[in-house]
């Protein structure tokens, strides 16, 4: 059993916690691999997906995993829900509430979303990304991954590169490595720093170049042009000179490190195709950890069955 109730962020989890729930998707794995990709692992338990926000691949993964774990599900959306004829978000939660579900996955543009549900339900809150806040199922499925790459996250050295400042991705990913024991250098230009990189626990640095034959990890995020206000970046020309991982660049990885992007990629902005689709990118198999952890997170916190992951 998790230490934590919610899955909120990643901060609030300890090391046995995330070796926990990279073990059970591991144990999943094989699950996702039979012809008939399902366990009873979670049957009659409800679920309702909350998405106030747009989402492909968070959305479709937690849909897959509710289905393999046989969950009854429930989707929502903002423009769906009675939000929109002006009810309160806490008057919709408490009346979805009385219908007895189990657990609330929740996609929020305003941080602290997540959070605000868990004073309104009894039901178990994981949070599906909240505005510029936290990811934290995201990082699990990026910690799964360079773990099964690597065998171990203790001692490697991760980049994480790009927009820092608008990123939710890098707010759970950087604890959660740091957590697990790797090292953490945050790179970005000026513009997209993050304030306080003492707070991560890491170094903060504008010089790629310099950095970047050293990592075991490169992970390039998403320039959020949709959470800017005014011109942060001349223009995707130049953040791609400056900053994008390209042929160039790839070349300059040591041999054995790994190329990691949370999806969705802005394609010769941040990452350049052949950097995508080369040897080195692990991008696709993030997506099917997506998968794995997120069948593991539900399960973790609804305490399924513990005989049926092999059924």
């Amino acid at each position: 059993m998790l230490s934590v109730k919610h899955l909120i962020d990643t901060n609030s989890l300890t090391a046995d916690d995330i070796t926990q729930i990279l073990d059970t998707a591991r144990a999943f794995s094989e699950v996702n691999k039979r012809a008939i990709k399902k366990v009873p692992a979670l049957r009659g338990r409800t679920i309702v997906n909350l998405f106030l926000e747009p989402s492909t691949r968070t959305r479709s993964s937690f849909e897959l995993a509710e289905k393999r774990l046989s969950a009854d599900a429930l989707n929502m959306g903002g423009s769906t829900s009675s939000v929109v004829k002006g009810e309160s978000l806490a008057d919709t939660i408490q009346t979805i509430d009385a219908m007895n579900v189990d657990m609330f996955i929740v996609r929020a543009r305003l941080a602290g979303t997540p959070q605000k549900i868990t004073e309104n339900t009894d039901a178990v809150v994981i949070n599906a990304g909240d505005g510029k806040h936290q990811h934290p199922t995201q990082a699990m499925l990026d910690l799964y991954t360079i773990r099964e790459n690597f065998g171990h996250l203790d001692g490697l050295k991760v980049a994480i590169v790009g927009d820092l400042a608008h990123s939710r991705v890098c707010g759970s990913l950087a604890p959660a490595l740091k957590t697990m024991g790797a090292e953490v250098t945050l790179v970005a230009p000026p513009t997209f720093q993050v304030d306080d990189p003492s707070w991560y626990g890491c170094e903060q640095t504008a010089a790629l170049d310099d950095v970047i034959g050293d990592m075991d990890v490169v992970y390039m995020l998403r320039v959020q042009l949709e959470r800017m206000e005014g011109a942060a970046i001349p223009s995707r020309r130049e953040y791609n000179r400056l900053y994008g991982l390209d042929e160039r660049r790839e070349r300059m990885m040591k041999p054995g490190a790994i190329v990691c992007h949370p999806g969705p990629m802005n394609r010769g902005m941040e990452i350049n195709t052949e950097v995508a689709d080369c040897a080195r990118s692990r991008i696709l198999d993030q997506v099917n950890a997506g998968v794995l952890t997120r069948m593991a997170e539900m399960y973790l916190l609804l305490g399924g069955e513990s005989d049926v992951i092999s059924a």
